[in-house]
């Protein structure tokens, strides 16, 4: 039995997994949820459900403390953190945004395995988090790098030539003018159901670059050993490259309870975690290279991951500002990737630091948005 605490438990990721662990009462125990508390009503449902004994909540908390007698309800912006340094077999870190580096570094300081779906936490805090945790200590829950995680098995770490991350290239592929693209045509993803930030993100392939410097920490791999590529169907999910020319992919339907299930019973499968691939009918699987003219956010992250220190960190912060004005319908989708650019061009001479806690990167984010939000409003005025 293995006990489980599960960070963003009302996000995709969070539902899923608390799914997982429903449908395998014999294997884990939920032992404490947080959320940002947006949805108190689902929260007390997850928490009375699963019979928790740490609720982690930053907004409402006194609604969820009324509804959850008996249960210790932890408030506040360190919230997450606080849960996740609760002693426990896993922690699943579902939380989007760079706000999920501290609740990273504390599951880890705590000893706690770390299913980590967090993405922003390697790319901000990169070798902050990869200096804390000890081997096999974080698995990754992205369905690209458990791909990788399980291809890589297939040989030794130093037998390994390339990886190679696919991405579905978003509903924008084969749309030739970006223009006046609206935030409903930029949340209809044409392959996976995910949260509105990473949605947008894959539409603008921001997200496949922030996968890009997360690969990088993960797997120890120079930039120049991995690739991304467009595979629409999105159905192998990630390869590795051996130098014997061999490459070994991962393939099942677009659906990340695999991707979960594997990190959260790592190294051991659970059966039927999600639906195989149906090899009584036909399947067409392309590939092909991403166009770096219409989709350069893709470029400008692995450049941001070559210069190292602050750069990924700030490359994040703009990203997560840019993106949230492009939902409040402040700027067009074409202003997104520029926006980005443009504060990274302000900071690249300064961004060599060297990032020893969280305390530092928590200053290189809030200076990052702040030119963001400069730069957003001469763009709006």
């Amino acid at each position: 039995m293995r006990d489980v605490v599960i960070l963003g438990s009302t996000g995709s990721i969070g539902r899923q997994g608390l799914e997982i662990i429903a449908a395998n009462p014999d294997k884990f125990r939920v032992i404490a949820i947080s959320s940002a508390g947006t949805n108190p009503a689902l929260v007390i449902e997850q928490a009375k459900r699963f019979n928790v004994a740490f609720v982690g909540v930053v907004n409402n908390a006194e609604l969820i403390r009324a509804g959850l007698p008996g249960i210790k309800v932890i408030d506040g912006a360190l919230a997450s953190t606080q849960i996740a340094s609760i002693e426990c077999d896993v922690v699943l870190n579902a939380i989007t945004g760079s706000i999920g580096l501290g609740p990273t570094l504390a599951a880890l300081d705590a000893g706690n395995t770390l299913a980590l779906a967090n993405k922003e936490s390697l790319v901000a805090g990169g070798e902050l988090v990869i200096s804390k945790a000890r081997e096999h200590q974080i698995i990754p829950v992205d369905s690209e790098h458990s791909a990788i995680w399980q291809c890589a098995l297939a040989g030794k770490s130093d037998e390994i030539s390339r990886l190679v991350l696919t991405a579905s290239g978003g509903p924008f592929l084969d749309r030739s003018d970006l223009r006046g693209v609206s935030v409903a045509d930029a949340l209809k993803h044409p392959t996976w159901s995910m949260g509105a930030v990473v949605t947008i993100n894959s539409a603008t392939l921001v997200n496949k670059g922030l996968e890009i410097i997360e690969a990088h920490y993960l797997f120890s791999m120079p930039y120049s050993a991995i690739e991304a590529v467009i595979h629409r169907q999105s159905v192998v999910h990630s390869m590795v490259e051996f130098h014997d020319g061999s490459t070994i992919a991962q393939a099942s339907p677009p659906n990340m309870k695999g991707a979960i299930a594997y990190a959260l019973n790592f190294p051991h499968r659970l059966t039927h975690a999600s639906p195989a691939i149906d090899w009584s009918a036909s399947h067409s699987w392309s590939f092909e290279p991403i166009d770096s003219q219409r989709f350069p956010a893709v470029a400008l992250a692995r450049h941001c991951g070559e210069i190292g220190g602050a750069m990924p960190a700030i490359f994040n912060a703009a990203n997560e500002v840019a993106v949230e004005a492009f939902i409040a319908e402040k700027i067009a989708f074409t202003s997104i990737v520029p926006l980005i650019e443009a504060v990274l061009t302000l900071r690249e001479q300064s961004a060599s630091s060297t990032l020893r806690e969280l305390a530092d990167v928590s200053a290189i984010e809030d200076d990052a948005r702040a030119l963001a939000q400069k730069h957003l409003i001469r763009l709006v005025s």
